[in-house]
């Protein structure tokens, strides 16, 4: 309806023109929004406000006149408030052509097609095959499947791709660690590696390898060479195991993904050393004591940065440039990286080696959305622990503890940029006051509607239903259908701002005026005509709920 309503307000504004009341020239920006208070209207707009100085006139003389001039069956009476804002009353007939839309879309309400299929790839979780997925992993993955999934309702070619940080000291130490236990030394022995891993999944690993075992990962079977001596065998076999472990852990939250990048095909296809070329050849390095430097400082960043030690080896940003260089190679017009906040400093380095390229790559590429940590919350006590992986809760925990819904909601549902307290004993409460719970229950009521009418014999007519929209008058009934209107502003916004949170505080306004609808009102009538109306209208809500659903992968069961 917004998009209506600026049409509206663009053609009045071409008549005034014409009739000489405004100057010729393009509109100034303006806004229209939907009110706080519907006593007030629908919507408001500030155009008059924007237009003032170009016009030379005072607001409110321009809002009369725009007021004089918007005649429109769907708008009921406009309104002057304040230094001159326009208030919007729509008309019940414009608010019913908006439930028909969604009974006539169905799935596809509430979509849109603004990224005009171009192609976006989002990078999330790219956790180090190291140990079991923790729950910052989680909120990793919930946030980023639920913001791939707002980015495809609104056009985009969507691509999710996790990076896997196979090379390093981490896998070192990976495979020291399982080849001690290999070796029947035990985490609290003094000859444990000094930065060895010692979660029980370490365990798991080694029986495991010595038993002979194959694994598959990422379409390739990897089998243990049972050779204790053999770090190289360890080390494969190892990443191979703990690769499977996670996309095992991904496939229970129902997170898929469609590239499963390796960081140590950097190396072996010489990506690093000919990112590093085309840097050196593109003039913004130097060496300084003995060290090559990428001058940074030319791109934004606060000082140059080292790209090769002066005793070898490069710095950790610099393979991340490449990888980035061939996202950008792959064709990808936008590129979102959720990570957690602790990759806050990687930013500015990775944007300034890309700069640095001089390959077209545009400023402020790649996005990035950063998480803030999680707490666990058990009974008012901190969770810190998981005998499995020894110093951290992990993914799993929390899917054995309260099931994949209640976890897919619960890490999505505060702002990134938040901590997130998951409280354990919340999540697990069928009760109303667990926001999961309340709004699959609104789903679950209006499905149990349709099951008792079937109990009586009774089929709902929808045509009818459609028909007699204009009984609905009573406050629950406008408010819920003013809610359900709103859906297809938070899925352009959610995707405007990068922030799949606000389909999960839509649903839950959105199961707030369901029942307090269904709490106030009778679905099933002797009146053939009250009953097919309100029936139509919880339809209507149960087709966003099971849509917004969706978009945070949350399911919208029939019954509960």
């Amino acid at each position: 309806m917004k998009d209506t309503l600026r049409e509206l307000i663009h053609g009045a504004l071409a008549e005034l023109r014409a009739q000489e009341i405004l100057p010729p020239g393009e509109t100034p920006a303006f806004v229209v929004e939907r009110t706080r208070n519907r006593e007030h209207g629908d919507f408001a707009s500030n155009v008059a406000l924007t237009l003032a100085k170009l016009a030379g006139r005072k607001p409110r003389e321009i809002a009369e006149a725009l007021v004089g001039v918007i005649k429109d069956p769907r708008v009921a009476r406009l309104e002057i408030a304040g230094p001159g804002f326009i208030n919007f009353h729509l008309s019940p007939a414009a608010v019913h052509s908006e439930i028909l839309r969604i009974l006539d879309e169905g799935e596809g309400y509430g979509r849109n097609q603004s990224g005009a299929g171009r192609k976006l790839q989002i990078e999330f979780v790219s956790a180090n095959p190291t140990g079991p997925l923790h729950v910052g992993h989680g909120r990793g993955a919930a946030v980023g499947d639920s913001l791939a999934r707002v980015m495809a309702a609104n056009g985009w070619a969507v691509a999710r791709e996790f990076y896997y940080n196979d090379a390093g000291a981490q896998i070192e130490n990976l495979a020291l660690s399982v080849q001690s236990r290999c070796k029947g030394i035990e985490p609290e022995h003094a000859d444990w590696p000094a930065d060895g891993y010692r979660g029980d999944y370490i365990k798991d690993v080694a029986t495991d390898y010595l038993a002979g075992k194959t694994v598959h990962a990422d379409g390739q079977d990897v089998t243990a060479a049972a050779d204790a001596a053999n770090l190289d065998a360890i080390r494969r076999f190892a990443v191979a195991w703990l690769r499977r472990e996670q996309d095992l852990d991904l496939r229970a939250f129902g997170v898929d993904f469609d590239v499963y990048f390796l960081e140590s095909s950097l190396y072996t296809e010489g990506r690093v050393e000919s990112t590093v070329r085309e840097l050196v050849a593109a003039g913004h390095t130097y060496e300084k004591d003995g060290a090559l430097w990428l001058k940074t400082t030319d791109f934004g960043d606060d000082k140059d940065r080292v790209m090769r030690k002066s005793e070898g080896g490069y710095t950790y940003f610099v393979p991340d440039v490449a990888y980035h260089e061939g996202k950008w190679q792959r064709g990808f017009e936008r590129v979102i990286n959720e990570q957690g906040a602790d990759h806050h400093s990687t930013v500015n380095r990775v944007r300034a080696g890309l700069q640095a390229l001089d390959v077209g790559i545009p400023q402020g590429w790649p996005e990035y959305v950063l998480h803030q940590m999680v707490t666990v919350m058990r009974g008012n006590e901190e969770v810190k622990l998981s005998k499995r992986a020894g110093s951290y809760v992990t993914l799993r925990d929390l899917i054995d503890e309260v099931g994949r819904d209640a976890t897919r909601y619960f890490l999505v549902a505060r702002k990134t940029d938040s901590q997130l307290v998951f409280d354990i004993d919340l999540a697990r409460a069928q009760t109303n006051d667990n926001p999961v719970y309340y709004i699959q229950y609104a789903h679950a009521r209006v499905c149990s509607v349709h099951r008792q009418l079937a109990e009586r014999g009774i089929t709902a007519d929808g045509a009818a239903g459609r028909a007699a929209l204009d009984q609905l008058d009573s406050e629950h009934e406008r408010a819920l259908m003013s809610e359900l209107s709103r859906y297809p502003e938070v899925v352009e916004a959610a995707a405007a701002n990068l922030d799949p949170q606000l389909v999960a505080q839509y649903l839950r306004e959105l199961a707030a005026a369901f029942h307090g609808y269904y709490n106030a009102h009778q679905f099933i009538v002797d009146d053939a005509v009250m009953r097919n109306a309100r029936i139509t209208l919880a339809d209507a809500a149960r087709i966003v709920l099971a849509s917004g659903l969706d978009l945070l992968g949350v399911s919208a069961p029939q019954s509960m």
